[in-house]
């Protein structure tokens, strides 16, 4: 009996043992170590990619931003505020109470197929809006001048970046609303641009958060 005793106190001991030990090498030591080792190498994406503005934290490189006018009364959707640039279309879950507009509880696409009548007319109405609100005098935006993410949202619904083509399609509206000359606006695009990953990985791409801080710092000098 004292024999039984002994030893089940002993396994007991040795399991509180092997508890604590564990405890602290995966519970303290490696979560400390892996801190360490992302705050130290790789700082920026460990902390969320955050872009500053002003000394101020404005949003993260990876997550799109909405740039719209205030909400009228009895309106649902915003407009957009055209003197930013604007990204892709945002309603990749379409409109619903739990995500819309860049909100962060849900991310994914609208799960609709090529020949969806409700996709195909949500892609026609944003090309004809592309089209008026990128339309200013004496220049005329054509059918056949916009890309495909500026009427589709992307397969997150949260894309923070645009094509070149899409951003260089705005660059007259964008002249026009902030009193700036054309190719002003067009060298910040092109300031903005960035080529392929390692030069063949994805597309070139345009961060529209950093694009419009730019802006900001432009229309300011002017």
């Amino acid at each position: 009996m004292n024999n039984s005793v002994i030893n089940t106190a002993r396994l007991l001991g040795a399991g509180l043992r092997a508890l604590l030990v564990l405890t602290l090498v995966t519970g303290v030591i490696y979560p400390l170590v892996v801190t360490g080792i992302a705050q130290g190498l790789f700082n920026n994406k460990a902390n969320g990619s955050e872009i500053k503005a002003d000394g101020k934290v404005v949003g993260s490189s990876l997550i799109g931003q909405a740039y719209h006018l205030p909400l009228k009364e009895g309106q649902e959707i915003p407009e957009p505020d055209l003197k930013w640039f604007q990204g892709r279309p945002q309603n990749g879950l379409g409109t619903n109470s739990v995500n819309t507009r860049y909100k962060l509880i849900l991310s994914g696409a609208t799960n609709r197929s090529g020949d969806n009548e409700e996709l195909i007319q949500w892609v026609k109405d944003a090309k004809a809006a592309v089209i008026k609100d990128n339309s200013v005098p004496g220049h005329t935006v054509k059918p056949s001048e916009v890309p495909a993410d500026a009427v589709t949202s992307s397969g997150s619904g949260l894309d923070p970046n645009i094509s070149p083509q899409y951003a260089d399609l705005q660059v007259h509206r964008i002249a026009e609303q902030n009193g700036l000359p054309v190719a002003e606006v067009q060298k910040l695009v092109d300031e903005h641009t960035e080529g392929r990953t390692l030069g063949f990985i994805g597309e070139p791409r345009v961060n529209v958060l950093e694009l419009n801080i730019a802006l900001r710092e432009l229309v300011a000098k002017s």
